[in-house]
């Protein structure tokens, strides 16, 4: 796999290496040994996958507080996505900044989050298919969230949303103090 730092410090594209010939590629999409050369988290515990059958469709942007604080790993199976992240890590030299990246099923792109990031998405594409590799579980009394449109980051969208959960809509005001993660 190649890894390149985004600009939020300790988050990664991930590549695929493509070993191609005439039946199509082989690649290794997650190596333990890969992500602790680079200093990431590898104890995977959950996966996830999230169908959306339309394009325009978010989701976000949520976070897990500690001690519950996950990494995971996001890739797009089928369709496109518009990936954003948010380091919300106090002490970072990235705090409150934001970046984005597409994933696709056509270029096979993946997206490490570390802890202390929040995520969210945008479909590209009508009926895209989303998969998370998490190194926690799903802690609901943990989970949290703020509105992708928040003042606090200046989110910039492409393509206007069309379709987003009433929770994701509603969500408050981004509030430094509720985050209490780890400092980044």
């Amino acid at each position: 796999m190649k890894f390149t730092e985004t600009p939020l410090n300790g988050a990664y594209i991930l590549d695929v290496v493509k070993h191609e010939d005439d039946r199509g590629f082989f690649a290794r999409q997650f190596c333990i040994n890969e992500l602790a050369d680079h200093d990431l988290e590898s104890q995977l515990v959950q996966c996830n996958i999230s169908f959306n059958h339309k394009k325009g469709t978010f989701r976000g942007m949520h976070f897990q507080r500690a001690p519950h604080a996950e990494d995971k790993i996001v890739s797009c199976t089928q369709g496109a996505i518009l990936d954003i992240i948010v380091d919300l890590r106090q002490g970072s030299e990235t705090f409150k900044q934001w970046t984005a990246v597409e994933l696709s099923a056509e270029n096979h792109r993946m997206l490490y989050v570390p802890k202390g990031f929040a995520h969210g998405f945008l479909t590209l594409k009508d009926d895209t298919v989303v998969y998370y590799q998490m190194t926690e579980f799903f802690h609901p009394e943990s989970a949290g969230g703020f509105r992708w449109n928040d003042e606090a980051f200046d989110i910039m969208l492409p393509a206007p949303i069309e379709v987003i959960s009433d929770r994701d809509a509603t969500y408050t005001a981004w509030k430094q103090e509720e985050a209490s993660f780890v400092h980044g």
